[in-house]
């Protein structure tokens, strides 16, 4: 049975060209016009790459920080003792323990939206794969949430870091802001999600590497990107 979208979709959906891989500056302008929902609707970005990632040489993981921020406030958790918890409470932390904090998580007491570890504790926190893995939250050091460096990180955080990792299908999903950011703001940070992910393209990544860009709102429809010149955008 057909999909039937409601009318503020529809309409927002005639105003998108189909068949146009927008310029990015204009990507973001359609994008924002496009969310008409009754609350602060997310921006997310969609890359499709040219790699296999069920190949570990191809696999593409890191982080960035935005320089706008997502908009949205996240709750952290840190996997540290002694002086590194301190730290990480000094600079905000919202959940912060050694082997209480695993035997909580295990539990299923999983009320955080970042974790983040000190590499003496990955032995324990290793343990938390199976519970953490499936939700993205499994603290890595290419992802920048495995460090000694422990109050950065949370400050990082704060200040609009993000994870992205290639799915099975060779997508990355990110948000990118709100769609309450002006055209800059977004078009910022924007350029600096397209900015890393081309950093961190696999020496073994063959072809075409950036093959399908769209940026689309929670509720709105897609918006496609030219994808060569997302994958040159920089920050202003």
């Amino acid at each position: 049975m057909p999909h039937r979208y409601g009318k503020s979709y529809r309409e927002a959906a005639a105003e998108i060209e189909t068949d146009k891989a927008y310029a990015p500056d204009e990507a973001v302008s359609a994008v924002r016009k496009s969310s008409r929902a009754k609350f602060d609707e997310s921006i997310e970005a969609h890359i499709r790459l040219g790699v296999d990632p069920r190949h570990a040489d191809q696999m593409v993981r890191s982080s960035v920080v935005l320089p706008h921020g997502t908009g949205r406030t996240r709750r952290i958790a840190v996997f540290a003792t002694g002086e590194k918890a301190k730290e990480a409470l000094d600079a905000g932390a919202d959940l912060v323990g050694g082997e209480d904090l695993v035997k909580k998580v295990q539990g299923g007491e999983i009320d955080f939206d970042v974790a983040l570890a000190t590499p003496d504790l990955m032995g324990q926190v290793g343990r938390l794969g199976k519970v953490l893995g499936p939700r993205g939250l499994m603290p890595n050091p290419k992802a920048g949430t495995v460090t000694f460096d422990i109050a950065k990180a949370v400050r990082d955080v704060q200040g609009g870091r993000v994870e992205f990792r290639v799915d099975r299908a060779g997508i990355i999903h990110s948000a990118i802001g709100k769609a309450s950011f002006d055209d800059v703001k977004l078009r910022d940070n924007f350029a600096a999600l397209m900015d890393a992910i081309v950093r961190a393209k696999p020496s073994a990544a063959k072809g075409t590497y950036v093959k399908n860009v769209t940026l689309a709102s929670t509720m709105g429809p897609g918006v496609a990107v030219d994808p060569t010149a997302a994958s040159r955008m920089s920050v202003a």
